[in-house]
């Protein structure tokens, strides 16, 4: 080997720990992103899947008679 090559190979292996550790990091932070950015998806795909879902529900419709709320109201109307 070259005089340049086993100066860089000693520099290499002084600083390995800190090169290790660093790797270490990004690789942690890799995966961190990696798994927030599958929990966004799939976050987003239910919360879409819940809106069709209640999009195409039945409409349930109640009926009331009103008949007599309508015929009190109309007396309060008649006596102003």
């Amino acid at each position: 080997m070259s005089q340049a090559k086993v100066d860089r190979y000693k520099k290499e292996k002084e600083n390995r720990k800190q090169i290790m550790a660093r790797e270490k990091r990004i690789h942690l932070l890799c995966v961190i992103c990696g798994w927030v950015i599958v929990a966004a998806i799939v976050v987003w795909a239910g919360y879409s899947a819940y809106g069709i879902y209640e999009r195409n529900r039945p409409v349930e419709t109640i009926y009331a008679n009103l008949d007599s709320i309508n015929n009190y109201l109309d007396t309060l109307d008649t006596e102003e």
